[in-house]
């Protein structure tokens, strides 16, 4: 009895896995696919003010306010996160952190996270001023873009994955242009608004600006939760901090606004004194404004099957790409096998 064999030469696995979109979601998707032994091209972003990966504070902090799975994708970053740290080329620092909180925690606060961080634990109420409700002292880790963007560049070309710069207008575009692709990555962040056949009303922009402050103070990260939202977080191999923080929606401005820079840099002071001066020197400041592509409702992440396509979409994930960047990627991976197991299996 003869045995049939596929009418398409390329196997489903070898056929190329197109993600639309270079950012922190983009790169590691493509990153956890090739060490999965899948083949991936896709298409880059640059140093442009809506690159928001290139700005991003990115340090992990347990999110308040999500589901138990959502929960578990920043779980997974921050264990992927963590074996990066071990490797200084990576741009992830393991750093000690102190998070004061103004009110006591609601049920689904950030305290989760004291089951994923080492060393957690409730500060004594003589360690923080009068004025907070409660802190928590522990280890987390901090990314650090001008670092971590280049060098998961290299890891995705060392592992055979290509960039290719286009233009698309829609995800149509894609398929016309790799037709042996099966699956498609749409990762495009903030694009997803514009894009022809996506047309996400519920993606908006949100603007962000910080201070970097050069010191050699750079090893602990300090959170404020509350009112008055501030963070100060460290970058050790560039020898400064993090100071913030921001959100302006529908903000698209690159400019400066100097007003929002002493507002950041006081708030920052208040918080940590010994590590923020209340008027650093102009020659240790510089700025950052980055645009987050952020999303009522939440971030979207899902699977769609279209024809013999199978359509993913992992964007809309503003403030907190770093931090779920990794877990997210894990989940592609497996809706990427899982479309392999519906194609593969007869």
């Amino acid at each position: 009895m003869p045995i049939e064999t596929p009418s398409h030469p390329t196997p489903f696995s070898q056929r190329p896995i197109i993600i639309l979109g270079a950012g922190i979601i983009g790169c590691a998707t493509a990153r956890q696919l090739l060490q999965h032994g899948f083949s991936r091209s896709f298409s880059p972003g640059d140093q442009d003010i809506s690159y928001a990966s290139a700005w991003a504070g990115a340090a992990w902090h347990a999110a308040g306010g999500i589901t138990p799975d959502q929960r578990y994708l920043q779980v997974i970053t921050h264990r992927i996160l963590l074996q990066m740290s071990r490797d200084p080329n990576s741009g992830v620092n393991i750093v000690d952190a102190r998070e004061f909180l103004e009110k006591e925690p609601a049920p689904d606060s950030a305290l989760w996270g004291r089951t994923v961080v080492s060393k957690f634990r409730e500060m004594d109420p003589s360690e923080y001023p009068a004025e907070f409700h409660c802190a928590w002292a522990y280890q987390t880790l901090v990314t650090d873009p001008t670092r971590h963007m280049p060098y998961l560049r290299q890891q995705v070309e060392a592992l055979g994955g290509q960039f290719l710069r286009r233009r698309v207008d829609s995800l149509q575009q894609l398929y016309e242009m790799f037709p042996d692709s099966r699956i498609f990555i749409n990762a495009s962040g903030l694009g997803s608004q514009k894009l022809a056949d996506v047309l996400d009303d519920r993606c908006f922009p949100e603007r962000g600006q910080n201070v970097f402050l050069r010191t050699d103070q750079c090893h602990t990260m300090y959170f404020r939760n509350g009112q008055e939202y501030t963070y100060v977080i460290p970058r050790p191999q560039s020898g400064g901090v993090i100071l913030g923080g921001v959100k302006q929606q529908d903000n698209l401005s690159s400019e400066v606004d100097l007003n929002i820079a002493q507002d950041e840099i006081t708030r920052a002071h208040r918080l940590a004194p010994h590590v923020v001066p209340k008027y650093p020197a102009d020659e240790t400041i510089s700025h950052i404004i980055g645009i987050r592509p952020s999303r009522r409702g939440g971030y979207r992440l899902d699977s769609v099957q279209s024809g013999q396509r199978t359509i993913l979409s992992a964007y809309g994930f503003g403030g907190g790409g770093y931090a779920f960047s990794y877990g997210v990627a894990d989940a592609l991976v497996k809706m990427v096998e899982e479309s392999e197991r519906k194609n593969v299996i007869v």
